[in-house]
């Protein structure tokens, strides 16, 4: 149940970091009210991971979905940059976050 948290929560971190964005600087308010909420969700579901996965294992994994998230929704849906190159990165972060799991 707490890998399960874990990724929903790492989910709610991209929902949180692609709402502050659009928040434009706390600007708007459906935005920021959508940052707060999944903030807030997003760090409750860490601390409830952590009570049965050891902290730098959740942690990583929970930035790595955020990360990964966040950089494919901006190249998906915000017309970020897709080149290879960072297509690889996000890969390779993919790969340590498997990793990480499958030697936890």
């Amino acid at each position: 149940m707490a890998w399960i948290v874990l990724v929903i929560s790492g989910l709610l971190e991209t929902a949180w970091a692609v709402a502050l964005d659009r928040s434009a600087g706390f600007t708007r308010l459906v935005p920021s009210v959508v940052f707060a909420v999944a903030l807030v969700l997003s760090m409750a579901g860490l601390a409830y991971a952590l009570r049965e996965i050891p902290v730098g294992t959740g942690y990583a994994v929970w930035v790595g979905i955020g990360a990964v998230g966040t950089a494919l929704v901006g190249m998906l849906a915000l017309h970020e940059s897709a080149s290879l190159p960072r297509i690889v990165c996000l890969l390779l972060v993919v790969a340590g976050v498997v990793g990480l799991k499958v030697f936890h």
